[in-house]
Order: C-alpha cells, then structure tokens, then sequence
C-alpha cells in the first residue's frame, strides 16, 4: 500500500517562498509518474505539476514560472518548490501518483499554503 505524506506548507506573505515536500512509501517510486495538487476552499481539486520517471515536467498555467516540481528517487520524494507566491496560490496541497492524468493513490492528509499579508 502506497502511503503520501506532504509536509512544508505553512503561512507566507504575498511574493514569498515555501517548499512543499512528499514522501512516497513504496520501492516502485522511481518509476512513478508524480503529481501535486491543491484544493482551495469551495473549489475542486486541480493538478498544478507533474513530474515522470524521465522526461519533461508539465505544469498548470496558473503556476509556471513561479512553481518547480523535482524529485530524488534515492529519497522516494518529491518536491514543489513555490517561488513568488500570491493569495490566489492559498490551498491544501496534495501529491500523488498519477497515470495518464489520473490519480491512482489514496489521498494523504495534504499540506496547508496560506498566501496572507
């Protein structure tokens, strides 16, 4: 049984950084195709990044070029690093293992990201 614990989030000003981080229980990591999510209060959630065991990185258009997703499969963990946050970013973040888009995994507890001044 795959087990997703998210860690990082926290309370940011508007313009700053947090890195979110994910640790997938499991010895198939390295070939998971990995994904992060959020879910904003009253709203579905969305797929912010995704990253596979080789090959390009995806990305919503809400977050590129303030938002990278990496991944050590030494560490069975991925990452999001939020760069340039604003209060539109506040959410509960959850990864998961994805496949053609789909996530196939339980869902962890997740992590909270409040963007307030």
């Amino acid at each position: 049984q795959v087990q997703l614990v998210e860690s990082g989030g926290g309370l940011v000003q508007p313009g700053g950084s947090l890195r979110l981080s994910c640790a997938v229980s499991g010895r198939l990591f390295s070939i998971y195709t990995m994904a992060w999510y959020r879910q904003a209060p009253g709203k579905q959630r969305e797929l912010v990044a995704s990253i596979p065991s080789g090959g390009n990185t995806n990305y919503a258009d809400s977050v590129k070029g303030r938002f990278t997703i990496s991944r050590d499969n030494a560490k069975n963990t991925v990452y999001l690093q939020m760069n340039s946050l604003k209060p539109e970013d506040t959410a509960v973040y959850y990864c998961n293992v994805v496949s053609l888009g789909v996530p196939l995994r339980s869902w962890g507890q997740g992590t909270q990201v409040t963007v307030s001044s």
